[in-house]
């Protein structure tokens, strides 16, 4: 536990270590790395990530940016200038190689797989013996316990062996919210919990993982645009068969899984294979990264409705089964999830289906994250303002008259 300091509280990982802007090595591309991973950018780490494979959502870091992969097997030299050290792989000559460099040039490492041979331990992932629960709560000791007891909860109730039969298996869909671990609802919280195995989204509060107990069985189901991407029917599968062997799936995701989350699919391949489907509403990044970025969807006396439509298609795709020229002539607000690749074309059908070129446009990245971003622009210049930005998915877009408030 950190207690309170007289200093401003920084950053920190949850092992007391100020690890902002320093180099931090993480050895191994798996599931234990993609735990390690996000709560190290959730703290402002420099990242070098050493594997010679890694999971579609480690990969997807890797390709926009927020860490850099070295694509090869470990190697003495790579732990040069970091101040701590991850051995996460699945090998053990591997990880004691790992943990023996650190030694010799004085870097703290954790082992994932045998914590005893390491020389750092990370809290609230599960050991063998008392659990320990690290909360950072910005010297609010009243925050600090609360959170505290919920996680005690949480690590507590998912060691617990379960005993369950084949037929209490069952499958909870978890809206995750818009990025930031504590905008998952209570019952979100409670639910991951309470699993044997979690199935995430590369979107859905991955940092929440770290929390897990060692046990809990994590699957990268990440569709990256453009990039590796796990089939709707692979996902749909894991979901059936985990839950088939008695054990609680938690599909975690991000914002809310039926808007835009194929949620709705989800729960129909659960029901049909006989299954118990529970879902957690989450808060959806349609209204919730506006409001981050100080728009409200509606304000009274200038837009009484708003209208949430998926920009994944472009206009005059012939699948898309949006009718631009009607939205339009909405006059309300339009948001449009998933339109980065689409938005010069969206702009222009609007435009020409009768909507002022000067109307407001904000368009929001990595929503209630640390690499959150918003630019404002109007209709008519959002196409060569995107290419200037140089924004990534996931964007969120606000058109309307609101979008000019709260900048």
């Amino acid at each position: 536990m950190t207690e309170p300091e007289s200093a401003p509280t920084p950053n920190l990982l949850p092992v007391g270590l100020v690890v902002s802007g320093r180099r931090v090595v993480v050895v191994g591309g798996g599931r234990v790395a993609l735990r390690r991973v996000f709560a190290l950018l959730e703290a402002g780490a420099d990242i070098l990530l050493v594997s010679p494979k890694a999971t579609a959502t480690l990969a997807g870091l890797a390709d926009s940016g927020q860490l850099r992969w070295a694509v090869r097997g470990f190697e003495p030299d790579d732990l040069a200038g970091a101040w701590l050290a991850f051995a996460c792989t699945d090998d053990a000559t591997v990880n004691e190689a790992v943990v023996a460099a650190a030694e010799h040039q004085q870097i703290f490492c954790s082992r994932a797989d045998d914590a005893l041979r390491g020389t750092a331990w990370n809290p609230a992932v599960g050991r063998t013996g008392p659990f320990t629960v690290a909360v950072h709560a910005s010297r609010d000791p009243r925050r600090a316990v609360a959170a505290r007891d919920l996680a005690v909860e949480a690590v507590r109730a998912a060691a617990v062996p379960s005993g369950r039969s084949p037929r209490s298996g069952r499958v909870v869909l978890v809206g995750g919210g818009p990025g930031d671990p504590g905008l998952i609802t209570v019952r979100g919280r409670a639910a991951l919990a309470e699993a044997d195995v979690v199935v995430a989204d590369r979107l859905a509060p991955l940092a929440l993982l770290d929390q897990l107990a060692a046990e809990v069985e994590i699957v990268d189901a990440a569709k990256v645009p453009g990039g590796p991407s796990m089939p709707q029917e692979e996902i749909n599968r894991l979901l059936v068969h985990h839950a088939s062997l008695g054990r609680v799936v938690v599909r975690l995701k991000g914002g809310d899984p039926f808007v835009f989350g194929r949620g709705g699919e989800e729960v129909e391949a659960c029901l049909a294979a006989g299954l118990a489907v529970e879902v957690v509403p989450g808060v959806t990044s349609a209204i919730a990264v506006p409001a981050l970025a100080g728009i409200p969807v509606t304000h009274r006396g200038l837009v009484q409705g708003f209208c949430v439509v998926s920009g994944h298609l472009p206009p005059g795709h012939p699948d898309s089964t949006v009718d631009w020229a009607a939205l339009a002539r909405l006059g309300g607000t339009l948001v449009v999830l998933m339109g980065l690749r689409s938005m010069p074309s969206i702009s222009a059908a609007l435009v020409a289906a009768g909507l002022a070129a000067d109307t407001p446009v904000a368009a929001m990245q990595d929503g209630a994250t640390s690499t959150s971003r918003t630019i404002r622009t109007t209709l008519g210049s959002v196409a060569d303002d995107l290419k200037v930005a140089g924004l990534r998915t996931p964007t969120v877009f606000v058109i309307g008259a609101v979008a000019a408030l709260g900048g």
